[in-house]
């Protein structure tokens, strides 16, 4: 079998755990709250984790942006995936001690600024400033029972 060491696979790989990380943290989370929770397949795009309650009568959609440290979060070229989910949850610092911030897609939308590089590449990016004031904003999800 035939080793591929690149940088670019290095760091595809530790994207790619960084992902399955927040994306588990998240669930986890979630679970705890009183949430069915069940996660997409991985290559799906825009939502990432598909949530309901006990009783089947309230389901949400959410996108998970995971993050090693505390950089802004980007979006790529659009934000179109971004509106395929109700809530977005970001989780930084997921290495050492994650923190999470919830709020939802369309205020994140309204939050994220656009970006053109030298070459005229377009990116969109949440910067920490904006997302910071909903950490641990848990209120949409906290009516249900928590597990005991």
């Amino acid at each position: 079998m035939k080793e591929n060491n690149s940088n670019k696979d290095n760091y595809t790989g530790k994207r790619q755990l960084v992902g399955n990380a927040g994306l588990y943290y998240v669930c986890y989370e979630l679970s705890k709250r009183g949430w069915n929770v069940m996660p997409t397949s991985r290559n799906a795009r825009g939502v990432d984790v598909i949530i309901y309650d006990q009783e089947g009568k309230e389901m949400h959609t959410i996108q998970v942006k995971s993050l090693s440290d505390e950089d802004p979060v980007p979006f790529n070229n659009t934000l179109n995936t971004l509106l395929m989910s109700e809530y977005l949850f970001i989780v930084n610092n997921i290495n050492k001690n994650p923190n999470i911030f919830i709020m939802s897609s369309k205020k994140a939308k309204s939050l994220a600024i656009l970006r053109v590089d030298e070459k005229g590449k377009k990116s969109y990016w949440l910067l920490k400033k904006e997302y910071e004031k909903y950490k641990d904003n848990w209120s949409p999800f906290e009516h249900k029972k928590d597990i005991k």
